[in-house]
């Protein structure tokens, strides 16, 4: 129970932390903010400053930042309305909440770094006997810095990306100082079934590693790799949606999401291992929010982020724009439709749980 308690109190902060960056970036821009809340639901205290109502309601699931016109369909008498804004000040503030959310995970992510020893760089280390790959190319103790395209920003991501590839693999190494590129190194898996009878699936080659030592900079370094590496995953995770890779019931949401946390804190052999893994994960979930909130959806941040661009096009193109009123139909039916998905993940996760 307390673990799901911390996750649910995790997703009321990265909903909160994200409805701040509208509200800082509005404030910013001189834009009116009629209110500011922490939490939903009924209002625990309320106090009036300026023009902005602030709030802190009962449940701690999210917040909202209230502008002045943002969502009329006429222009606002206003001048500080955000529809009177320019429209590069409305983009800012519409990207802020995303800005936050991956900032907010890079913080995380450089407070778990903060005592780390030092940072595993991986390296071929050598090939396994009896799968012909002693001369693919690659010499051990090269430092692996690319495979098939894909930079390595952290250890993991070689194994990662070797299970994407073919059997002929584009790899840039570093060796001896001197940065090589080593073009379709022919590793193909191999199955065999070994004397004991297990079943193995190998490339025939394995991964080493050295280790960075932990600088102030290597902290800041792999700290922003590990950030980037989530918006990576983020995007695999999409692509492997729409192609078809994985299906609805690979997907998790928020019931989901706090079922693996409450997993993984009740696995943890410590407290501090638990708190460990624990941010781990909100780090990971912050950023996933970022990304997804930038998508060209419709109702979410980036899907008005595109509507102001296309109505910039036309306004320069036509001098003229996309009606309010259509453009809020639009949203409402990406809203319908994002709930619609978001409660058939949920039942999927219920489902899992349960086992059914």
């Amino acid at each position: 129970m307390l673990y799901i308690i911390l996750a649910l109190i995790m997703f009321g902060l990265l909903i909160a932390v994200h409805e701040f960056g509208h509200f800082a970036a509005a404030k910013l821009f001189g834009i009116q903010v009629n209110e500011f809340s922490i939490g939903m639901g009924p209002a625990l205290l309320k106090k009036q400053k300026g023009d902005t109502l602030y709030s802190l309601r009962l449940f701690p699931v999210g917040g909202y930042c209230a502008m002045e016109g943002e969502d009329e369909e006429a222009s606002s008498d206003n001048p500080r309305a955000f529809g009177n804004a320019a429209g590069w000040k409305q983009a800012i503030v519409l990207v802020a909440g995303a800005f936050m959310n991956f900032l907010t995970g890079l913080l995380i992510v450089l407070i778990l770094y903060a005592g780390a020893a030092g940072f595993r760089v991986p390296t071929y280390g050598g090939a396994i006997e009896g799968y012909g790959t002693e001369n693919c190319g690659l010499q051990e103790g090269d430092r692996i810095l690319s495979v098939d395209g894909h930079a390595i920003l952290v250890y993991s991501n070689v194994s990662l990306y070797l299970s994407r590839a073919g059997d002929d693999v584009d790899f840039v190494v570093e060796r001896d100082g001197e940065r090589l590129e080593l073009d379709n190194v022919h590793i193909p898996y191999q199955e065999r079934t070994d004397e004991e009878g297990n079943y193995t699936r190998l490339r025939g080659i394995s991964i080493g590693y050295d280790v960075d030592p932990p600088t102030i900079g290597n902290k800041l370094l792999y700290a922003w790799n590990t950030a980037i590496d989530y918006v990576r995953l983020v995007w695999i995770s999409l692509g492997d949606l729409v192609t078809g890779a994985v299906g609805l019931r690979d997907l998790s949401g928020p019931v989901g999401i706090v079922d693996t946390m409450s997993q993984v804190g009740s696995a943890s052999p410590t407290a501090a291992d638990a708190a460990y893994n624990l941010l781990t994960l909100a780090a990971l979930f912050a950023v996933n929010l970022a990304v997804m909130n930038l998508l060209p959806i419709p109702a979410l941040d980036g899907g008005r982020v595109l509507f102001l661009v296309l109505n910039g096009i036309l306004h320069a193109l036509f001098r003229k724009k996309i009606p309010a009123k259509y453009e809020g139909y639009v949203h409402f039916v990406g809203l319908a439709a994002l709930l619609t998905l978001s409660l058939m993940v949920a039942f999927s996760d219920v489902g899992k749980i349960i086992g059914i």
